[in-house]
C-alpha cells in the first residue's frame, strides 16, 4: 500500500467528481432523504463501482459510449419525473417536507441503485481503471479513489441538508429537476449521434 498513490489518486478522482452528476444526485437524495442512509448506500455503490473499475482494468474504455450514455440519459429523465411528480405527502400550499427518513434498507437500496447505474462506465470510473493499471498498485488506487468519491458525494448530501436551512425544498426540487432534464437531454443526444 503507497500513501502516495492513494493520494494522487485521490485528488484526481476528486477534482474529476466535482462536476459530476454523481454529485447532483447526492445533493437531491441528501434534500430529501436522512443523510447518513444516503451516504451508506452511496458509499456501497462507489465500493462496487471501484471494485469493477480495478477488476476490469483499462477494458472499461472499451464500453461502447453510446449506450452508456442512453441509459444514463433515460435515467436522468426518470429522476427528473420523479422529481416532479407530485406526492400525496405534499402540503397543503405546495411546499414540500423537510428530508423524510424513510426506512433504512429502502433509501440506501434507492440511493445505491442510483450511484451504481450512473457512474457505470463513468469518466471518474474509467480513470480509476487506468490508474489502477498505471501503478500495479489496486488497492491504494481503490482506496485512493473510494474516498475520493465519498467525499464528493458527503459534501453534496450536507450541502443540500445545509440548502434547505435557506431555499424552500420546492426550489431545490425544480432547479434539480431542471438540470437533470438537460442532463438527460445532452445524453440522449449523445446516445444518438454517437
Amino acid at each position: 500500500m503507497s500513501l502516495t498513490i492513494a493520494a494522487i489518486t485521490f485528488g484526481i478522482v476528486f477534482l474529476a467528481e466535482l462536476p459530476d452528476k454523481t454529485a447532483l444526485a447526492s445533493l437531491v437524495l441528501g434534500t430529501r432523504y436522512k443523510a447518513s442512509y444516503v451516504f451508506a448506500g452511496i458509499a456501497a455503490a462507489f465500493a462496487l463501482q471501484v471494485g469493477l473499475a480495478l477488476a476490469a482494468g483499462s477494458l472499461l474504455a472499451l464500453l461502447p459510449q453510446r449506450a452508456v450514455e442512453g441509459v444514463t440519459g433515460v435515467l436522468f429523465l426518470a429522476g427528473a419525473v420523479m422529481l416532479l411528480w407530485p406526492k400525496g405527502d405534499e402540503e397543503e400550499d405546495g411546499e414540500a417536507k423537510e428530508p423524510s427518513s424513510g426506512s433504512f434498507w429502502k433509501v440506501a437500496g434507492a440511493s445505491f441503485l442510483v450511484v451504481a447505474v450512473a457512474e457505470f462506465g463513468d469518466l471518474t470510473q474509467i480513470m480509476t481503471a487506468n490508474l489502477a493499471a498505471k501503478y500495479a498498485d489496486p488497492l491504494s488506487v481503490g482506496i485512493g479513489a473510494w474516498l475520493a468519491l465519498c467525499a464528493v458525494s458527503g459534501i453534496a448530501i450536507l450541502g443540500g441538508q445545509k440548502l434547505l436551512q435557506y431555499v424552500p425544498m420546492k426550489v431545490i426540487v425544480r432547479v434539480a429537476a431542471s438540470i437533470m432534464l438537460l442532463m438527460a437531454g445532452f445524453s440522449l443526444f449523445k446516445a444518438a449521434t454517437g
